[in-house]
């Protein structure tokens, strides 16, 4: 799929959604809880339940990235899935040490 900079997507199986900080360098299956996300605004497939491998949980205003396609993910809501692309699930990107102030 191709995801655009400030676009919101959320999960299909909880209450998880993502805004989109910085775009992959290529199109990605951008996927939640072991699923692909949908578009914020359009409805979810039902019947789907959350995978036990994809269930490490989603945090708000932190951010996620996957090194591979460059993508960076800010969690906009909170909920039970972990967030992965292509199948391999983004890492928590650290924060950034402030200078020293002497």
């Amino acid at each position: 799929m191709q995801v655009k900079p400030g676009s919101r997507w959320k999960s299909a199986v909880d209450t998880t959604e993502v805004v989109i900080v910085r775009p992959p360098k290529g199109d990605v299956s951008l996927e939640c809880g072991g699923h692909p996300m949908v578009a914020a605004g359009d409805e979810a497939p039902a019947g789907l339940v959350l995978s036990a491998d994809f269930s490490a949980g989603t945090s708000v205003g932190k951010r996620y990235v996957d090194e591979e396609s460059g993508i960076e993910l800010l969690g906009a809501k909170a909920g039970q899935s972990s967030l992965a692309v292509d199948g391999r699930p983004v890492t928590l990107k650290d924060a950034k040490p402030l200078p020293a102030s002497d």
